[in-house]
């Protein structure tokens, strides 16, 4: 099997999770710069297999898409061009970032490193593939 990669997508920055090649277990993998997501995902793919890409879905409470949903669907048209021999799906990803930064309180990470926005950014992606990974089961 080959890995399930995600996505939390962000104007700035991106933060990414990938399954084990099993597909059991998400864990985070890093946060890059936006800008710069394409080319890290080329040359990861390049090292490992990725059999699908799993992106945020950004819903407002009432269920509308979001307003950075624009955003994400422009991204989404490269990366199927980029990569079309990879399907994209979407999981929802209301809360991830809250729930993210109430982790990194909860396990005692000091307030310096919980400013750190990428560390939320990649815990939230780990959140949006293992959300995934048990709608799928």
């Amino acid at each position: 099997m080959a890995r399930i990669l995600a996505l939390d997508y962000g104007k700035v920055r991106t933060g990414i999770a990938v399954t084990d090649e099993m597909q059991i277990i998400a864990s985070g993998l890093t946060t890059v710069e936006t800008k710069d997501l394409i080319s890290f995902l080329q040359n990861y793919i390049v090292k490992e297999k990725v059999e699908l890409f799993v992106m945020g879905l950004p819903k407002q409470m009432d269920n509308t898409p979001s307003e950075s949903e624009t955003m994400i669907q422009a991204f989404l048209d490269k990366l199927k061009k980029q990569f079309p021999d990879i399907p994209v799906e979407r999981q929802d990803e209301r809360f991830t970032s809250k729930i993210a930064f109430q982790s990194l309180v909860d396990s005692g990470i000091k307030k310096s490193k919980r400013r750190e926005k990428g560390l939320v950014d990649e815990i939230s992606a780990t959140l949006i593939l293992q959300a995934y990974l048990e709608r799928k089961v």
